[in-house]
């Protein structure tokens, strides 16, 4: 808690230690395990990525977060950070994970075996405490006939939510028929899907095509490919046949929502006859239902996004310990009470997120 606000973080990583994939993959995949350098037999699983960007993205790390550092990024220097910040509950997604689960040309059964050693070594890095570390699953797009088992052990874990790439994965969109019974399964155990990308995974990320530098790519692929996996779950009709279906777009900002609502909205009008079988009503419509964005503080045009689209889908997510995370950021959050108000605060914070995850 933080000047009397209970605080979700609804996206933050781990740094998964580099022996962590050796430790967990079965013994027939060990040989499989990525080098320190983020290699697998010598291949690399990450797409354009400077010498220079990692050099000052790990000083950046160094200086921030010096403690954690030290110690690995374990458990306790997660619980210690999510404490000084204010935070109650800390939704974890993955570092290094989103880089190994999105190479397209992985075959299933080894994406498989990364994704059960990922969750098994999550379940134990979240056992130190588990009321603040909060597991978010992975699951393994590489294979849709084996989602709905994992899904189901994810649940026995007593976890609230996964999270899939809002790329595509083997040319499959998230509206494909392979998913079909994995999103039937979210919205019966009540499980929430977290879509958050990875600008330089070996997957066609928006941008990557085009740009080389991390000022480009970065910028682009985060929204571009949020605004795109909306756009799959809506004209696919995967909202319209889960209705319960909870769906969040994270670390994108949150800017660019209300235009590409308009955007939609209009082309519907217009078009409703091509999508009419998927698509029964606005698609700003099934947002509203359903589907949540995280916002960042800095973003200069919250109070008129709140006007245009309200304020009961919008979440706060810190990104430790990234790049891009500030030890401030929640400090930064409440200097919004004057702009958005006590309630709105309150909402963004702790309502939404809550309602989202599923949190009793």
């Amino acid at each position: 808690m933080f000047n009397g606000y209970k605080i979700v973080d609804v996206d933050s990583h781990i740094t998964e230690p580099p022996d962590m994939w050796a430790k967990y993959l079965e013994p027939a995949f060990k040989s499989f395990a990525p080098s320190p350098d983020m290699k697998i037999k010598g291949e690399a699983i990450i797409n354009k990525i400077s010498d220079q960007f990692r050099r000052e993205a790990t000083q950046q790390m160094m200086e921030t977060h010096p403690m954690a550092v030290l110690n690995g990024f374990d458990s306790e220097s997660h619980v210690r950070a999510m404490k000084q910040m204010g935070v109650d509950v800390s939704f974890v997604y993955p570092n290094s994970g989103l880089w190994v689960f999105g190479v397209d040309t992985m075959k299933p059964q080894l994406a498989g075996a990364f994704t059960r050693a990922y969750n098994n070594w999550l379940r134990d890095f979240c056992s130190y405490d588990p009321q603040i570390l909060q597991g978010v699953g992975a699951i393994n797009l590489h294979a849709p006939e084996a989602m709905v088992s994992e899904l189901d052990l994810i649940a026995k874990f007593g976890w609230k939510a996964v999270f899939l790439h809002p790329t595509p994965i083997k040319g499959r969109l998230l509206s494909d028929p392979a998913y079909e019974p994995f999103w039937t399964k979210c919205e019966e155990l009540g499980i929430a899907v977290g879509l958050h990308g990875a600008a330089h995974s070996r997957l066609s990320v928006t941008g990557v095509d085009r740009f080389n530098t991390e000022f480009a790519i970065h910028a682009c692929s985060h929204p571009m490919e949020q605004m795109m996996a909306m756009l799959a779950l809506i004209e696919g009709g995967v909202l319209e046949r889960h209705p319960h279906l909870k769906v969040g777009f994270l670390e994108s900002g949150c800017g660019w929502l209300p235009y590409w609502l308009w955007r939609l909205d209009e082309e519907y009008e217009n078009l409703h006859w091509e999508v009419q079988d998927n698509v029964k009503m606005k698609p700003s419509e099934y947002f509203r239902r359903q589907c949540f964005v995280a916002m960042e503080p800095s973003e200069p045009y919250l109070d008129w996004v709140i006007q245009s689209i309200g304020s009961d889908n919008l979440l706060f997510g810190t990104d430790y310990p990234h790049v891009d995370h500030q030890m401030d950021i929640v400090e930064k959050m409440l200097v919004l009470e004057e702009r958005l108000s006590q309630k709105t605060l309150k909402k963004i914070l702790w309502d939404n997120p809550v309602r989202f995850y599923g949190l009793e």
